[in-house]
This record gives C-alpha cells, sequence and structure tokens, in this order.
C-alpha cells in the first residue's frame, strides 16, 4: 500500500500540540535551547515511520508547522536536534522518539530497552556518553485527536464544599471484580447502572479518581514483574491512561463524566505535577529530557543533577513560564474539554518551591488564583513533599483544601487508646482550627480521611500492627512503619468472634468520627465494605487482587452503616459548617457556640484536658458565632467520643420546651433512637452516641 507523502507549510504557534482544524493539523512544540524540532508521522498501525517534517517555524521557543490533509487518528512523535552536553543540562538525543507533551491520546507505555536510554548503559562515562540506537520501535505513539464531544446538557453539579463527601477511588480497582460491571476496570465501569447505584446508596457526592493521565511503570518494578499501579508516574498530562479506555476512546471519559455528573457524582482527578516518569540522570529519555531538559526540570547548580524534592529522580521546573503554561493548559483542558469538577495536587508543596523554598506567592499558586476556570473547581492538595521544610499542613492559599494527615493519626490514636489523645481529637473534630482558621479559610479547607490509597485500610488498621509488603519485592522496607493500628491481640484475618466484633465496633466509632467532624470528609473506596489488603500499606506495584475490591466478601451491614452516617451528616448542617467554632465566642442570643462537658455534666476545665488517662470526650455544638443569617441552622447536637469502658453521661440540661433526641449510638448501630425522657444515659466502651436537640 502506497502512503501519501504530506507537505508541511506555515502554521500558527498557539496552541500547543497537534490540533486539528478540519482541513489538517498545526503542530506546535516549545522547546527553549533545540535547533531543530521534527514531527516523525507513522502508519495507522503505528508500525512504520512515514515520513520525517521539520518544523519550518519559530516564533520565540516555540516550534510550528502545518501539515495539510492529516486527520484525527494520525500517529505522530517528534525528535528534537540540539547540544548533548549533559553537565550543562543539555540531552538532545535526535535517535530518541519523543512523544508531544501536549498529546491527547497515547497508544500505550514503553516497552522497556536499552535504546530509550540518552546515553549507553554499561559505558564508563555513564549518563555523559551518547547513545545512537534508535527508541522509536519502543516507544508508543502520540494520537492527533479532536476532542470535541456531544455533552447535549451536561449540568456539573457543583456541590458546595460544606456539603461534600469524597470517596477515593482507583478507576481499576474499584470495578475489576465486580460482578455486575463490564467493561471492568475502565472509565466506562465506573459510569456503569450498577456503579451509579452504589453511589447513590452509599451517599457520596464526589469520586477522587487515583492518577488517569497517561502514566508509566518503572523499569525496576517491570523487572520484578510487578507494575505501577496507583500511578504517579506521569507519562503525558493530556492523554488518559489507554489502560483505562476499553475501545481507546477518550470520548470514554467523557462519556464517564457525563454519566456521573447526570447521577449527582463530582469527579476530582488526583493530578502530578511535580515530577514526571524520566527519573534522574540515568532515567529514560521519553519526553521532557529531550526536549528540552534544561527548561523542564530543576537543576542542580552544575546542571548534570536534578532537584530531587519528590524522592523520584526529578522535580519540574515551574519557574519556567512556558513549563508552568503547560501545567496551566492542562488543567484547563481537564476542566473545560473533559469536564472535571476539580483536582487533588499530588506532592503540592513541590509546587510552590522556588529557589528559597515553599512560597505562598509562588507562580503556580499565583496563575491559579487568577485564572477564571480554575478558580470555579475544587483544589485539594497534599501539603507536603520530601524536600527540606517540605511539611507544610495548613500553609496553603485559599481556595486550597488540604489532606489532614494529623487528623487521620490524631483518629487512630485516639482510638487505639492512647494516652493523652483527647485535646488533640477535640482539636480535629472542631476542624483543626490551629492548621486552619488564618487567611480568611474556612473550616472545610481540612480534607478529613482515616484512610488513603497510601497506608492501611480501615479494616486493615483494625486488623494488623504491623505492615506486610513483601509483596512489593522490598523486603518490607518500604511503607509507613507508625499506622498508629491495633489488631485486637492477634494479627490478620480470625474466626475469634469477640475479637471480630471488637474489630468492627472500632471501624463504626473510627467511621462515625470522620463523618460528624467539622471539614470536608474523604472515604477510601471499598473501606464501607471491609475491604483487605492483607496487611500492604504500600499496595502501588500490586495490579492484582491484593488492590482490587472484592465486592463478593462486602461487608453490606457496614456499608449500611456507613450510608447511614453519610445521611446523617448531610441531614445537620452543624455537623458542616463553614465558619470556625469557638468557645470564647457569643452567638446573637447570648450562647457560646462550643461546650466541653466532662461525663458528670460539668463543663471541662484545664486539668481535665492534661490527664493523660482522659478517654471520652463530650461535646456540644451550635451554628457557629458569625454565620450568616440566611444559612442553615439548628438547635444544638451532643455528642460522646468514649475510647475507654462504660460510662455514666450526663447529657447537657435542654432549654425549656425541648428535649435531646437519642439519633445514633455506634455499639448499636441498627437502633432507631428516640427522644430522651431522663438526662443521663450510659455511654458504651469504643462507641459514638450522638444526641439532637428538638423540641419536646
Amino acid at each position: 500500500m502506497r502512503h501519501p507523502e504530506f507537505a508541511i507549510s506555515a502554521g500558527r504557534p498557539a496552541p500547543l500540540g497537534a490540533t486539528f482544524d478540519g482541513d489538517g493539523v498545526n503542530f506546535a512544540v516549545f522547546s527553549q535551547h533545540a535547533t531543530a524540532m521534527e514531527v516523525c508521522l507513522f502508519s495507522y498501525d503505528g508500525k512504520t515511520e512515514l515520513q520525517r517534517l521539520r518544523l519550518p517555524e519559530r516564533d520565540g521557543d516555540v516550534w510550528y508547522g502545518y501539515v495539510s490533509g492529516l486527520r484525527p487518528g494520525q500517529y505522530y512523535g517528534l525528535r528534537a536536534h540540539g547540544p548533548y552536553r549533559p553537565d550543562e543540562g543539555h540531552r538532545f538525543n535526535p535517535n530518541k522518539l519523543l512523544l508531544d507533551p501536549y498529546a491527547k491520546r497515547l497508544t500505550g507505555q514503553p516497552v522497556w530497552h536499552d535504546a530509550l536510554m540518552g546515553y549507553q548503559i554499561g559505558s564508563n562515562a555513564r549518563d555523559l556518553s551518547f547513545d545512537t540506537r534508535d527508541s522509536g520501535p519502543y516507544m508508543p505513539r502520540c494520537v492527533v485527536e479532536d476532542p470535541a464531544f456531544s455533552w447535549g446538557y451536561d449540568h456539573p453539579p457543583q456541590t458546595p464544599i460544606a456539603d461534600t463527601v469524597i470517596y477515593e477511588a482507583h478507576v481499576k480497582g474499584l470495578t475489576q471484580l465486580h460482578p455486575k460491571v463490564a467493561p471492568e476496570g475502565t472509565f466506562l465501569g465506573i459510569a456503569t447502572d450498577p456503579m451509579l447505584e452504589y453511589f447513590h446508596r452509599l451517599g457520596i457526592t464526589a469520586v477522587e479518581l487515583l492518577p488517569v493521565q497517561a502514566f508509566l511503570t518503572d523499569r525496576f518494578l517491570h523487572d520484578k514483574n510487578l507494575t505501577n499501579y496507583w500511578g504517579y508516574q506521569t507519562l503525558g498530562f493530556f492523554a488518559p491512561d489507554p489502560r483505562y479506555l476499553s475501545e481507546g476512546k477518550i470520548s470514554e471519559f467523557q462519556q464517564m463524566v457525563a454519566r456521573l455528573h447526570h447521577a449527582g457524582i463530582e469527579v476530582i482527578l488526583d493530578v502530578v505535577y511535580n515530577h514526571t516518569c524520566e527519573g534522574n540522570e540515568l532515567g529514560p529519555t521519553l519526553s521532557f529530557r529531550g526536549l528540552d531538559n534544561r527548561s523542564y526540570y530543576r537543576l542542580i547548580q552544575d546542571r548534570r543533577y536534578y532537584i530531587n524534592d519528590t524522592g523520584t529522580g526529578n522535580t519540574l521546573n515551574l519557574d519556567h513560564p512556558m513549563v508552568l503554561r503547560m501545567v496551566m493548559d492542562s488543567l484547563r483542558y481537564w476542566v473545560q474539554v473533559m469536564h472535571v469538577d476539580g483536582f487533588r495536587f499530588d506532592l503540592c508543596s513541590t509546587l510552590g518551591r522556588t529557589d528559597y523554598g515553599f512560597d505562598q506567592g509562588a507562580s503556580f499558586f499565583d496563575s491559579i488564583r487568577q485564572d477564571p476556570v480554575l478558580t470555579q473547581v475544587k483544589l485539594i492538595a497534599e501539603p507536603w513533599d520530601v524536600g527540606p521544610g517540605g511539611y507544610r499542613l495548613g500553609g496553603f492559599p485559599p481556595p486550597f483544601h488540604e489532606w489532614n494527615d494529623r487528623f487521620r493519626d490524631g483518629v487512630r490514636r485516639f482510638w487505639r487508646g492512647d494516652a493523652g489523645r483527647a485535646p488533640d481529637l477535640a482539636g480535629r473534630l472542631t476542624g483543626s482550627a490551629a492548621e486552619f482558621d488564618h487567611s480568611g479559610r474556612p473550616a472545610t479547607a481540612s480534607v478529613n480521611l482515616i484512610t488513603a490509597h497510601d497506608g492501611f485500610t480501615l479494616h486493615d488498621t483494625v486488623s494488623y500492627n504491623g505492615k506486610h509488603n513483601l509483596a512489593n519485592g522490598e523486603d518490607n522496607r518500604d511503607g509507613h512503619s507508625e499506622n498508629y493500628s491495633d489488631n485486637f491481640g492477634h494479627e490478620g484475618p480470625t474466626d475469634d468472634v469477640g475479637i471480630n466484633e471488637a474489630r468492627a465496633r472500632r471501624k463504626r466509632a473510627m467511621i462515625a468520627t470522620l463523618l460528624l467532624s467539622q471539614g470536608t470528609p474523604m472515604l477510601l473506596a471499598g473501606d464501607e465494605l471491609g475491604n483487605s489488603q492483607n496487611g500492604n500499606n504500600n499496595a502501588y506495584a500490586q495490579d492484582n487482587p491484593t488492590s482490587w475490591i472484592d465486592w463478593d466478601k462486602a461487608d453490606m451491614d457496614f456499608m449500611a452503616f456507613t450510608s447511614k452516617m453519610i445521611r446523617f451528616r448531610l441531614d445537620h448542617p452543624i455537623l458542616r459548617q463553614k465558619v470556625f467554632l469557638h468557645s470564647r465566642e457569643r452567638r446573637i442570643d447570648g450562647r457560646e457556640d462550643l461546650f466541653w462537658w466532662r461525663p458528670d455534666g460539668k463543663p471541662m476545665a484545664t486539668p481535665d484536658w492534661v490527664d493523660p488517662g482522659l478517654k471520652i470526650v463530650c461535646v456540644e455544638m451550635r451554628t457557629a458565632s458569625g454565620t450568616p443569617i440566611y444559612a442553615a441552622t439548628e438547635n444544638a447536637i451532643f455528642m460522646v467520643f468514649n475510647a475507654g469502658g462504660d460510662t455514666k453521661v450526663r447529657l447537657p440540661v435542654p432549654p425549656k420546651g425541648q428535649r435531646w433526641k437519642w439519633s445514633i449510638d455506634t455499639s448499636e448501630p441498627d437502633a432507631s433512637g428516640g427522644t430522651m425522657r431522663r438526662n443521663e444515659f450510659t455511654s458504651s466502651a469504643q462507641s459514638v452516641s450522638v444526641f439532637v436537640l428538638g423540641a419536646a
């Protein structure tokens, strides 16, 4: 079959990437230090390189050209010419086929081979050597796409943050073992009727997906027959990962979003803009390194080596305006073209790093905060990295929300019975004000979690004292060593009825604590079903039943309890306030908005708080002082968090004409509650009790 010869002509420097205009394709690529840029066209099976076209135009640092007659579906790649001087930060090698950073679709991921390296493996000169082998046979292809999609009437839910309940999930792990989902393990699988019905029954309002932008399986994992399951090694910031596309069409992602929106569910993406999958100086040359290493990455002073604030070998250089532009263009693409509702930024401290350390006014944050598109969606920071001074909980500017690991650790330690943890729990219940109550930030800025993909599942938190990560091939050295977990006297599964009941009681208390706290709650998918990873607390490489939710073993009673707690939260505005509660502030009626009580009904005093043996926290919450008069209000909620033994508790004296209604007791999850005739009850060991004040 004879393939057509294409001619290239002057095009446009914007937009970057490969853009189909109905007649042909405009190619535009950034490189500040290249001397020439080529587009490689491939046959429609992707196997044969048909033609290399040198981009004829340069406007500043953008190389561009236009090819008439090209259509969507065309396979292509890039080759960049320029100096190969690693000691100066330059690693150009035209023998290496490169991915377009703006590619909207990729055909797969690289096949590991030494030709992917820009240097000669085994050379005494290491990365200073130069490799002349063509990497094309081992590289995936970029695909020209027309991302237009018939959305019809897509109405993003725009759920207020105060009403949001986030569900963190993995695209494959969520559906791979579901008996009624097909195609399982894909975007379309998440959008099937069984999953939409399940989300509705559970009551969550947003699905936060682990990375779905195209990612790489590292060579060290490949060599151990493992895989990069979580996806935190980004290969392309615009392309959905091909592994989640059942038919290879990016419209599958758009269909998923449209169906979730129709069901009232928002879509939040976990995104990784702090580093790429190319690693350090000994990593492969796949895209950014070959296009302009010195611009895309932060380098140390001698420029041969990379700044590694991420622990992955490299750090993206967001101080460079064109690298920052790529990140911003990517974020806007996922909002405007793919219709997502927000982002969770992996290692977000790295995105705020400058030559002088972390800066709230770094170019990334300033760009986000002035952007008319991105300020309309939810923005969540993981507020740390591994670099110096990288732990920045509470240090991000509005409108960012932040994962709160101190909530996780504080709740786990309180329920485990650690000494002196009651004051910390009190702070977590009221929105972690010590970290977040500044700069006009709302109490919802704290994204509260007791589990996430990184760490034990909830069931494993009450089933294992130590991590069991041998399957990762790192001799159990990887993963957190301190999990604040408790196995109740037996490591792992057991047939002991007493231990299993104690574990179930602890789980109910912890889920209740999460959903009764001020802030924005986040659940790990599968926790509500009793899902276990067999004690693996770092299952990043386990693309197998270890990480997949086992729907056949689902604990539907616990799921029903979790759903009940979610609905209770959404029914009670006091539990999801934006204004912080402070006992020192009085409301318009002269009453304080927050009271801490001893079990005997007397107010807590300093000696009570500093008692290391205190295992019970009794709190009365009301509508916060300063709440606008138009906001939803209610009288009061009284809650008891008892990590000790059975305890007599006296309720606060209700105002005339009102009574406390018993609503929740985690020791009796099926009880329906009722109006209290006496202002005293017995708080069961390891339980949460909730009472709502209402008319007598």
